[in-house]
Order: C-alpha cells, then sequence, then structure tokens
C-alpha cells in the first residue's frame, strides 16, 4: 500500500453530469479522472494517483511536495 499523502479534489460537473477528479500537487494536472458516483470518482482517483506515483519513480523525477495541513481546527 502506497503513502498517499497527496490532496484529491472530488467536485460534481453539470455539464458533464459526473464527479470530477483534480490531483492539484501535480503540476499540469487540471482533471485527472472522473466516476459516474463520488464512491467511483474516489476509486478512480487513487488509481490515477498510484499510477503517477509509480511513473515518476520510472522516470526518477522527483515526487512534488504534498500539500499536509498540520494544524487541527478546534
Amino acid at each position: 500500500m502506497m503513502n498517499l499523502k497527496y490532496q484529491m479534489i472530488i467536485q460534481w460537473s453539470e455539464e458533464d453530469n459526473l464527479y470530477l477528479v483534480a490531483l492539484p500537487d501535480f503540476p499540469g494536472q487540471q482533471w485527472s479522472t472522473h466516476g459516474k458516483t463520488y464512491e467511483e470518482a474516489a476509486i478512480n482517483g487513487k488509481e490515477v494517483l498510484e499510477l503517477m506515483i509509480e511513473s515518476y519513480a520510472e522516470s526518477n523525477e522527483p515526487l512534488p511536495e504534498p500539500t499536509v495541513v498540520n494544524e487541527v481546527a478546534a
């Protein structure tokens, strides 16, 4: 299991009638994948994220720094 600390934004698109998935920590990405349901979009987003991490590793590119929240809201 990969340690996935990257943001995944899932947003409904009225135009596409789908949930769109963005991975904003990876440059050059707007929408990476989609799903008919929120759950399908999350599964597809996780799969794309894992594939992107593998692709970076195979090409010896450093991974982008993940956006991490360090404070817990009270």
